[in-house]
C-alpha cells in the first residue's frame, strides 16, 4: 500500500463494510474548527453551512452578495445620512475632536462622496492616508468588496481615511452625500444612490438620520431613502440638528412640524425618538438650552458608548436574519420551480409573478415559514422577474438539515459566547467636549454624588453639608426622633426614612452605606448622610455600591500615621530614658 495514493479500492471496501477505519477518519475530520471569538465563529459557520446554501438557492442573484470574513471582524459602525448643510461632517468633527483627512465644511453642498472615516492600525506611523474607491474594494481586509458592483461612477464617489484617533480605534464613521432637493434631485448621479444607501444600512449598527431646524422640508429623494431604510427601524437614530438657531417658542414648532414630516414617511409602530441639539464646539446660539442639550447628548452617545460591546452581538443577529431569510427564499424557489410547466414558460412566469402571495401562502402552510422574514413584496417580485428561471431548482434537503442545525444548535453555543466577550469589551470614548475629562467637572449636565463639591464654601467642608437649608432641616428630623446617647436606634430612625415613600430595598441600601461605624445605630452626621443618599435617590438617581471617600463624615474617617512616624516612635520607645540610666549608674 502507498502511502502516497493511499488505500487500494478493496481495502477501502472492507475498511467501510466493517464500519471502521475511513468511515472513523471522516468522523474524525468532520470536527468542528476551534474559534476564540463570536466573530471567527460566525465568519466559520457562514463558510461552512450558509454560504454554500445561499450559492445552490440563487440567493445572491436574488437578494444579497455573499459576505466577506472582514463582515465579522469589523468594527462597529455608524452611518449619517440628511440633506446637505445639516450637519454630518461637523458632527463626525465634533465626535473625534479633531480634523480629519477630506473634512470640508460649508453651507453649500461639500460632501459629494461617501466617506469612511476608521482608525489606523495601532502599530502604524504613517500619517492620516486618504484610500480612493476602486483600492477599497480589492482589499481583502476590508468588507467593501460587494460595492464593486455599482461601477466606476460610485467608486470615483467613494473614499476611505485612516487617521489615529481613540475613537476611530473602535468606531468607524460613514459620512454620506448630502441628499438633493429642488430640481437639483432630478439630476443623475450616476449610481443608485438609495440602493448604496441600503447596502450600508444593512451592515452598520446605527443610522443617524439629521434634520436641520432651519430646514424641515422632505425631498422626493430624502422620501426614498427614509423608506428603504426603514426596514432597520431599531438602527435609526433621529437628530435635530442646529436647535440653537432658534428660541423656545420656535423649537416647539419645529418639533412639531418635523414629527409631522415623518409620520407620513417613516412607518414604524411607535413614536420615533428625536434627539435635539447642536453637534460643534463653538458658541450656542440660545444658551438657555445649554441643560436640554446636554441631556439629549448624553442620552444618544449611550448608544456610541455601548457599541463596543454590542457589536458581536448585532452580528449574529444579522447572520440569523439572513439564515432565515435564506431559508424562506430558497423554498419560495422550489416552490415556483415546481409549478413552472414544461412549455409556455413565458406565461407560467407572468402568471406567477402576479399571484406570488399565493405561492408565499402555500409555502408557510407546508413548511411553516414566517413570511415576515421576507422582503417588501414589490422588491421581492422585481427580483424574481430579473432572475433566470431556468437555474431555479428544488430545495437541496442535506443542505437545508445543515442550514437548521446551525440555527438550532451552533448559533446557541455562540449565544453562550457572547457574556464573556461583552464584559471583555469595554465602552467607547467619545472625544467630543463633554467627554474631554472623565474627572467630574463644574459643568456636568446632571447632578452625581461629586457634583454637590462645587457648592462648597471652601475644601475642608462637608460635601452633605452643602446645602445648608436642607442640613438644617435634617438635624431637626434628627432631633425631633429623640435620640439617645446621641445615636438613632433602627426603629427610631426607621420612622423618619420611611417618609420618604422609597421601597425598604432601596431604604435597606441607604442604611448600608450611612452606618459608616457598623454599630448599628445613626448618630447626627450618620443620620444626615442617610437623608442626603435619600434626597439623591428621589432626584431620579442611582446609589453607589460603595459610598465615596468625600461622602465619609471626618469623624469617621480612621488617619494612618505615616510608617516614618511609626518606626521613629517604636525607636524613641525602645531607647533606655536618662533617668533609668542615671539610678543604674549610682547603684553600680
Amino acid at each position: 500500500m502507498s502511502l502516497s495514493r493511499g488505500p487500494s479500492q478493496k481495502s477501502v471496501k472492507c475498511l467501510n463494510r466493517k464500519g471502521s477505519g475511513l468511515s472513523t477518519l471522516r468522523r474524525n475530520s468532520s470536527k468542528k474548527d476551534l474559534f476564540t471569538t463570536v466573530g471567527e465563529g460566525l465568519s466559520q459557520h457562514y463558510n461552512k453551512s450558509l454560504k454554500p446554501f445561499e450559492e445552490a438557492h440563487m440567493f445572491h442573484a436574488l437578494h444579497s452578495p455573499p459576505l466577506e470574513d472582514a463582515d465579522f471582524t469589523s468594527r462597529p459602525s455608524v452611518l449619517l445620512v440628511g440633506q446637505y448643510s445639516t450637519g454630518k461632517t461637523t458632527f463626525i468633527r465634533y465626535l473625534l475632536g479633531e480634523d480629519f483627512m477630506g473634512c470640508r465644511i460649508g453651507p453649500e453642498p461639500t460632501t459629494d462622496k461617501f466617506h469612511v472615516i476608521m482608525g489606523a492600525e495601532p502599530d502604524a506611523e504613517d500619517p492620516p492616508t486618504c484610500i480612493p474607491g476602486n483600492a477599497l474594494v480589492v482589499d481583502p481586509k476590508l468588507p467593501f468588496r460587494p460595492l464593486a458592483k455599482f461601477g466606476n461612477s460610485f467608486l470615483n464617489r467613494f473614499q476611505c481615511t485612516k487617521q489615529k484617533n481613540q475613537l476611530l480605534s473602535e468606531i468607524t464613521l460613514i459620512d454620506t452625500p448630502g441628499i438633493l432637493s429642488g430640481e437639483k434631485q432630478n439630476s443623475d448621479r450616476g449610481y443608485d444612490f438609495v440602493e448604496v444607501l441600503e447596502w450600508f444600512a444593512a451592515r452598520v449598527d446605527i443610522v443617524l438620520l439629521l434634520f436641520d431646524a432651519h430646514k424641515l422640508d422632505i425631498s422626493d429623494e430624502l422620501r426614498r431613502a427614509i423608506e428603504a431604510l426603514s426596514r432597520w427601524d431599531d438602527k435609526i437614530r433621529i437628530i435635530l440638528n442646529k436647535a440653537d438657531g432658534v428660541d423656545g417658542q420656535q423649537l416647539m414648532r419645529v418639533y412639531g412640524a418635523l414629527m409631522w414630516s415623518l409620520g407620513k414617511v417613516l412607518t414604524c409602530p411607535e413614536v420615533p425618538r428625536v434627539y435635539i441639539g447642536s453637534w460643534w464646539d463653538k458658541q450656542l446660539g440660545h444658551a438657555a438650552f445649554r441643560t436640554l442639550f446636554e441631556l439629549e447628548e448624553q442620552d444618544l452617545f449611550k448608544d456610541f458608548r455601548t457599541m463596543p460591546r454590542g457589536a458581536a452581538l448585532r452580528k449574529l443577529n444579522d447572520l440569523i436574519k439572513r439564515a432565515r431569510l435564506a431559508r424562506v427564499l430558497a423554498l419560495i424557489v422550489g416552490e415556483l420551480h415546481a409549478n413552472m410547466p414544461l412549455i409556455r414558460k413565458d406565461a407560467a412566469k407572468k402568471n406567477l409573478l402576479k399571484n406570488l402571495e399565493e405561492t408565499i401562502s402555500s409555502v408557510e402552510s407546508k413548511h411553516g415559514m414566517c413570511s415576515g422574514d421576507l422582503p417588501p413584496i414589490d422588491k421581492l417580485r422585481e427580483s424574481l422577474s430579473r432572475a433566470d428561471w431556468s437555474k431555479f431548482r428544488a430545495v437541496d434537503k442535506k443542505l437545508l438539515i445543515k442550514l437548521d442545525r446551525m440555527l438550532t444548535e451552533e448559533m446557541s453555543k455562540l449565544i453562550a459566547m457572547l457574556p464573556a466577550e461583552v464584559a471583555a469589551a469595554g465602552d467607547a470614548i467619545l472625544n467630543g467636549p463633554i467627554e474631554a475629562t472623565t474627572d467630574s467637572t463644574p459643568f456636568a449636565p446632571v447632578r452625581s454624588l461629586n457634583s454637590d463639591r462645587w457648592r462648597l464654601s471652601n475644601a475642608g467642608q462637608w460635601t452633605v453639608a452643602a446645602d445648608g437649608q436642607k442640613l438644617a432641616k435634617w438635624i431637626e428630623s434628627f432631633i425631633a426622633a429623640a435620640p439617645v446617647d446621641g445615636k438613632l436606634n433602627g426603629s427610631q430612625a426607621k420612622h423618619v426614612m420611611m417618609s420618604s415613600k422609597l421601597p425598604n430595598s432601596v431604604l435597606s441600601k441607604v442604611w448600608s452605606l450611612a452606618d459608616v461605624d457598623r454599630d448599628g445605630q445613626l448618630d447626627e452626621e450618620e443620620f444626615c448622610l442617610a437623608m442626603y443618599l435619600i434626597d439623591y435617590k428621589v432626584s431620579g438617581n442611582d446609589l453607589p455600591s460603595i459610598l465615596p471617600d468625600h461622602l465619609i463624615p471626618a469623624s469617621k474617617i480612621i488617619r494612618e500615621e505615616p510608617v516614618e512616624d511609626l518606626v521613629q516612635n517604636n525607636a524613641n520607645e525602645n531607647m533606655p530614658k536618662p533617668e533609668e540610666d542615671n539610678v543604674e549608674e549610682q547603684q553600680a
